[in-house]
């Protein structure tokens, strides 16, 4: 990749700046990081405070058995539509890789099971709407998403497990019109998200 083509920006030009929220190396060596240019140079803890300060109330759960290689993808995710919490629910460890780097501005919060989750989500007062083509589900397209609410997505494959679909308070489905039983969890929760901003999030132009 030739300099042109290079992501981000080259070394500070100029007087730097005293703001502490700037990074002394990035400002001396450039910031090549995938943020916005708002966060050029800035500390990672300054772009989650001022993250912080905008989170939506919408958080994603994503059951992690399998060590499904989605779970990074879903993260990056919710990092751009700035979820409050991701929260991986069984195996603490998952596939990083996907995220690119996204996780160090996305809070994530880990629980062992289930009923870990369940207590946690409804002793915080918030629904959990699993998002599956399950029968008797509705279809997301039509449903009213509460502003905070919990998006809750399977394992690639699988789906929902039982166990998670009954400590939901409602099951969403995502329209298809072909062949294929069900679309990569990924491009599922991408779509619930969206749903989620096009009902509740101020849209700027």
């Amino acid at each position: 990749m030739s300099e042109a083509e290079e992501v981000g920006v080259g070394p500070w030009e100029g007087p730097w700046p005293d703001d502490p929220r700037y990074d002394p190396d990035l400002l001396r060596e450039g910031d090549r990081r995938n943020v916005v240019d708002r966060y050029r140079y800035w500390r990672v803890e300054a772009i989650v405070a001022d993250l912080d300060t905008r989170r939506h109330r919408f958080h994603v759960a994503i059951e992690n058995w399998q060590h499904d290689f989605n779970i990074g993808s879903i993260v990056r995710t919710a990092n751009a539509f700035a979820a409050a919490e991701v929260h991986i629910v069984g195996k603490r460890r998952w596939n990083r890789r996907g995220a690119m780097v996204t996780d160090r501005y996305q809070h994530i919060r880990h629980h062992e099971d289930v009923e870990a989750f369940a207590a946690w989500a409804h002793g915080a007062g918030l629904p959990i709407l699993a998002i599956d083509n399950l029968p008797g589900s509705t279809p997301l397209e039509t449903a009213s998403l509460p502003e905070a609410c919990v998006l809750v997505f399977g394992q690639e494959g699988p789906g929902i497990t039982e166990p998670m679909r009954q400590a939901s308070d409602r099951t969403l489905s995502i329209a298809q019109f072909g062949s294929t039983r069900s679309i990569n969890a990924g491009a599922a929760a991408a779509i619930a998200m969206h749903a989620w901003v096009r009902q509740h999030a101020e849209i700027t132009a």
